[in-house]
Order: C-alpha cells, then sequence, then structure tokens
C-alpha cells in the first residue's frame, strides 16, 4: 500500500467516475483501475462495486475509505509539519463557507497569500452542517460558519459580529429614494432567496415572520453567483450581506441598508480541536485571529 492509492481511492470518490478520478490524479484509467484493484488485493477485500460504470463503494470501501481520509489529511499534516519545523508554511489550507458570509474571505486569503507564497488554497461552499462534519472528518482545516450549536469542546472559534444585511439591486430596473429600507418595504419588490433550510434564508424567513409579512420569493437558488445574475439581469433583487463588496462587481450595482437587518446567530472561523491536526490549520488559524481581531476588523 502507498499514498498513491489512497489518493485514487479519495478521487474516486470525489468524482464518483474511473475517468474523471483519474484525470484528476493525472494518471490514464487503467493505471488508477489497477492500483485500486492491487488494495483491494493487498487488503482481501472487493472495496469499489464495478459493472458497465462506478456503481459505488461497498460497506467495506466506506469503511476504508474513512481511514484513507484520514492517513491522507495526517501524511498532509507531516509534510506540513516538517516544512513549518523549517520555518515555512506551504500546503493547501482546506476552507469550507457558507454561502453569503458576512467576512469576504479574500480578507483572509489576500494576507495569508502575500505573507506565504508557497500556500494554496481551496474555498469550498457548504452548509454549516457540512462544514462540522468536515472538520470532524479532517477533511477541512478550517470552516467559516454560523456558530449556533457549536460545541466548544470540540471546536476552537474566533466568533466575528452577526451579519448585516441590505438590499442588492441593479440601478438599470429598481431605485430607492430613501437611505435605509425597512422590512415592510421588501414585502411587494421581486426577492431572490437562498434556497429554504440554509441559514441565511432562516434569518430572513424569521425577520418577515416577526412583522407578519409573508413575501413569495420570485426566484430560488443555492448559487450566490446565481442570484447575482438575477439581479443583473433585473429579475429581482436580493437580500445579501453588507460590506462585503457585492456592488462593485459590476457598475449598475447597489446596496441598500436596511433597519434592523442582521443574521439570527453570529459568524466565526472554526478549527478542530483534537489530533491530528496540522501545523498549517494551527498557524492560518493564529493569523485569522491576528487580521480579525477587534480594531483591526
Amino acid at each position: 500500500m502507498d499514498i498513491k492509492q489512497l489518493k485514487f481511492l479519495i478521487a474516486l470518490d470525489k468524482t464518483r467516475h474511473f475517468g474523471k478520478a483519474a484525470e484528476l490524479c493525472h494518471v490514464t484509467q487503467p493505471t488508477l483501475s489497477m492500483r485500486l484493484r492491487a488494495l483491494e488485493d493487498e487488503l482481501n477485500l472487493v472495496l469499489v462495486a464495478r459493472g458497465q460504470r462506478f456503481e459505488g463503494f461497498t460497506e467495506a470501501g466506506e469503511r476504508v475509505l474513512a481511514w484513507a481520509r484520514t492517513m491522507l489529511a495526517a501524511y498532509d499534516g507531516l509534510q506540513a509539519e516538517a516544512a513549518n519545523c523549517s520555518g515555512q508554511l506551504v500546503g493547501k489550507l482546506r476552507l469550507g463557507m457558507v454561502p453569503l458570509a458576512s467576512l469576504n474571505p479574500m480578507d483572509l486569503v489576500k494576507p495569508l497569500i502575500q505573507q506565504y507564497p508557497e500556500l494554496h488554497f481551496e474555498l469550498l461552499s457548504m452548509s454549516s452542517e457540512q462544514i462540522i462534519d468536515g472538520l470532524s472528518r479532517n477533511q477541512l482545516d478550517l470552516g467559516l460558519c454560523y456558530l449556533d450549536h457549536i460545541n466548544t469542546d470540540h471546536f476552537e472559534a474566533i466568533e466575528l459580529t452577526s451579519t448585516s444585511m441590505g438590499l442588492l439591486h441593479d440601478a438599470r430596473y429598481f431605485q430607492f429614494d430613501q437611505a435605509e429600507l425597512t422590512w415592510e418595504s421588501l414585502n411587494d419588490i421581486p426577492l431572490g432567496m437562498l434556497t429554504r433550510g440554509m441559514h441565511y434564508r432562516q434569518s430572513i424567513a424569521l425577520s418577515f415572520r416577526s412583522r407578519g409579512l409573508d413575501p413569495h420569493p420570485k426566484l430560488e437558488s443555492d448559487s450566490t453567483f446565481q442570484l447575482i445574475q438575477a439581479v443583473s439581469a433585473g429579475i429581482c433583487c436580493a437580500i445579501m450581506p453588507l460590506q462585503v463588496g457585492m456592488e462593485a462587481l459590476n457598475d449598475n450595482l447597489r446596496m441598500m441598508p436596511i433597519s434592523g437587518a442582521h443574521t439570527a446567530a453570529p459568524m466565526g472561523i472554526l478549527m478542530r480541536r483534537t489530533e491530528p491536526r496540522s501545523a498549517l490549520a494551527e498557524k492560518c488559524f493564529e493569523e485569522a485571529r491576528s487580521i480579525f481581531a477587534p480594531g483591526n476588523a
């Protein structure tokens, strides 16, 4: 068994396709299949359900896959630890983020890149539940999510402020004279919203319900990008976080503050407390603590 076989297994889980997994690993499909069969022979287990195409993992395969993720994370952590002992910070920081976060991730990524040019970043849009699960399984290094229901025995957290909200609109299609909007004034405006069940959407729904309002969104999506596209097309307006620069994406977008609008829970940056925990995650977490300390954020 070697580390490449584990990478092949994880790539197959990520792509759910032999050809795409081989492409991701920069090998041919026959090579990937051969190495996975060799792993199965060594373990004396069938890991992959095969037919005309990839059909999933067997029960044993799922269990081995969980160990493969842990071992690969430990391997990456070992490399980062060795580099850290030499005064370097290298590797890939895996950062899970909830959509429509109040924090612009570039406020963290840019200073880290400037200070540690050998760092690489993987930014993933996920729900808070997925982020917590990813941190617990060591599939993520850091997470940016809402802090309600967070068990501080398992995670360290840098608490940020609650997300303030405004109305993103395209000035070619919508104009507002007032300096600040009320929730009541939004009830009859065509709105684009994140899909139901997402934390940001829940905060918006709670604010409307607490005022006896029940708007019906013109468009729903789990993609921030698609919401911005809909706003730019004049289909709707969207309730978005303030101070993350969305209105700067094109010359026609404007952001109007909403009175008393903020998410129901504060947001924070999370890191798991338990080992294995890479030096890269620890260092970037401490850098984040410095960057977003009161008075700096």
